[in-house]
C-alpha cells in the first residue's frame, strides 16, 4: 500500500474500500440491543395477541409473523452489511428516487384496493401476497443514504442558503407521507436532518435559527391539521388538565395505556395475571404502538427502564461507530439512522405515558410490523457496515464541526 499516496491526498478512491475488516467494533452493540428488542417485541406481541382462552407459552399468529420478520430483517441486515457501504453510497439518488416514486404510487387514484387500501386512514401500505410494505420506512434509509451522499461531496454549510438543498431533500418525502396522511413518520425525519447537518459542519447559531422556526411554525400548523389530529391534541390537554370528557373516545386508548402500565407496579405481574388484564382491558393497537403498555403491564417499571437501557445501548453503539469511522459518509449514516430510532422511540414512549398525543408510531424493534422491523434491522446492517471498516489513514478527528466563534475550515465532509 502506497502510504505516501494517502498521506499526501492522492490515493485512488478504490483503496478504502479494500482496507481491512475490524472484528472488534462499536456496531456489536447495536446489533446486542437490537436482538434483545426484537425477542421483547415477540413476547410482548404474543402476550396480547394470544386469546384470553389461548396458552400464552404458544406463540400466537401475530407473533409467529413477527419471527418470520425478524428472519428477514436479519437477513437483510446482513445483505446491506456485506459491500462497502460507499458502494451503497453510490446507488443512494437510485434508492431515493425508487421510493419517492412509490410514495407517489400510494396517491395515484384509481389503484385498485387490493393494491392499495386506506388501514387506519392512512394510504401508506403496498399490499403483496401475504406481506403490506409501507414505503415511508423505506424513505428513512433513502433519505439518510441521499443526505449524506451529498454533504460527503459539499465544501461547506457555513452560511443558510447552503442549507437550502438538504432541506428541500427531507421536504419531498415529507410532503408525501404527510398526503397520505401520516404525520408521526412525517415529523422523524426533522431530527434525522437536524442530527445530519450538526455532524456535517452546520453552525450553531443557524441550529438555534431552524429551532427556533420550528418553534414557531408548529403552532402556526393547527389549521392545516385533520380534525381527528386536532381532536388528538386536545385530548391530550384534557388530559393533563384532568378532565375526564374524552374518557370514552378520543382518550380511550391513551387512558387505557396508563392503566396497564400502572397495574405493572414496579416489577410486574404473572404472565398469567397479565395476559388477563391486558385482554380484559382492550387496548387499540397493544400489538403494536402500545405495545410498550404490554411491556410493562407485564415486567413493570424494572421492564420499562430495561426497554429504555437497550435503546440507550443502541444508541451509544451507533454514536460509538460513528467517533470510530474517519468517513464523513459513514459518520453520516450512523448518526441520521441513530436519529430515526431515537425520535421515533421517545415519541412513541411518549405516547404510551401520556406525555405526547396519539400519533401512530411504532416503537422501533418491538411494535408488530414487517416495515417497521426490517427497517429497523436494515439501519443496524448499514451501522456494522460502518463498524467493521477499519478507518482509513489521514485520520481526521470525528464529529467535528465549526462554530460561529472560531473561522470555518471545511469539515470533515471531503471525499
Amino acid at each position: 500500500m502506497d502510504w505516501q499516496a494517502i498521506i499526501r491526498g492522492r490515493a485512488s478512491s478504490a483503496r478504502p474500500l479494500r482496507h481491512g475488516l475490524a472484528i472488534a467494533h462499536p456496531a456489536w452493540l447495536c446489533l446486542a440491543a437490537g436482538l434483545g428488542l426484537s425477542a421483547l417485541g415477540v413476547a410482548s406481541i404474543n402476550l396480547a395477541t394470544t386469546p384470553i382462552e389461548g396458552e400464552v407459552s404458544t406463540l400466537s399468529a401475530l407473533a409467529w409473523k413477527q419471527v418470520v420478520f425478524l428472519i428477514i430483517g436479519l437477513l437483510g441486515a446482513l445483505t446491506v452489511a456485506l459491500p462497502h457501504y460507499r458502494l451503497i453510497g453510490t446507488l443512494s439518488t437510485i434508492i431515493a428516487v425508487v421510493t419517492a416514486a412509490m410514495l407517489v404510487f400510494l396517491l395515484v387514484p384509481g389503484v385498485p384496493g387490493s393494491i392499495v387500501s386506506p388501514i387506519n386512514g392512512a394510504r401508506a401500505w403496498i399490499r403483496l401476497p401475504g406481506f403490506n410494505v409501507q414505503p415511508s420506512e423505506l424513505a428513512k434509509i433513502a433519505f439518510v443514504l441521499v443526505l449524506a451522499s451529498y454533504l460527503r461531496r459539499r465544501p461547506n454549510l457555513s452560511t443558510l442558503r447552503s442549507l437550502a438543498l438538504p432541506g428541500a431533500m427531507m421536504l419531498v418525502p415529507v410532503a408525501l407521507i404527510l398526503r397520505q396522511p401520516d404525520l408521526g413518520t412525517a415529523s422523524l425525519f426533522v431530527p434525522s436532518l437536524v442530527a445530519v447537518l450538526v455532524v456535517a459542519g452546520m453552525r450553531l447559531r443557524h441550529l438555534a435559527l431552524a429551532i427556533a422556526a420550528v418553534a414557531v411554525l408548529v403552532p402556526a400548523s393547527w389549521p392545516f391539521l385533520k380534525d381527528y389530529q386536532r381532536e388528538r391534541v386536545i385530548g391530550l390537554w384534557q388530559q393533563i388538565q384532568g378532565d375526564q370528557t374524552g374518557a370514552s373516545d378520543v382518550n380511550y386508548q391513551s387512558l387505557t395505556a396508563q392503566r396497564l402500565i400502572g397495574a405493572g407496579g414496579l416489577t410486574g405481574l404473572p404472565i398469567d395475571r397479565a395476559h388477563a388484564i391486558i385482554r380484559y382491558n382492550p387496548l387499540p393497537e397493544a400489538h403494536n404502538d402500545m405495545v410498550f403498555a404490554v411491556i410493562v403491564a407485564r415486567h413493570g417499571l424494572a421492564g420499562g427502564a430495561g426497554v429504555l437501557a437497550l435503546y440507550a445501548v443502541w444508541l451509544i453503539g451507533a454514536g460509538l461507530t460513528a467517533a470510530w469511522t474517519k468517513d464523513p459518509l459513514g459518520r453520516a449514516l450512523c448518526v441520521g439512522l441513530a436519529a430515526f430510532v431515537a425520535a421515533q422511540a421517545i415519541v412513541n414512549i411518549g405516547m404510551n405515558i401520556g406525555l405526547l398525543p396519539i400519533i401512530g408510531i411504532t416503537l422501533p424493534f418491538v411494535s408488530y410490523g414487517g416495515s417497521s422491523l426490517i427497517t429497523c434491522w436494515v439501519m443496524t446492517g448499514l451501522i456494522f457496515n460502518v463498524g467493521m471498516r477499519r478507518p482509513v489513514p489521514p485520520i481526521r478527528p470525528s464529529l467535528e464541526y465549526a462554530d460561529e466563534d472560531v473561522p470555518f475550515r471545511r469539515p470533515a465532509f471531503s471525499a
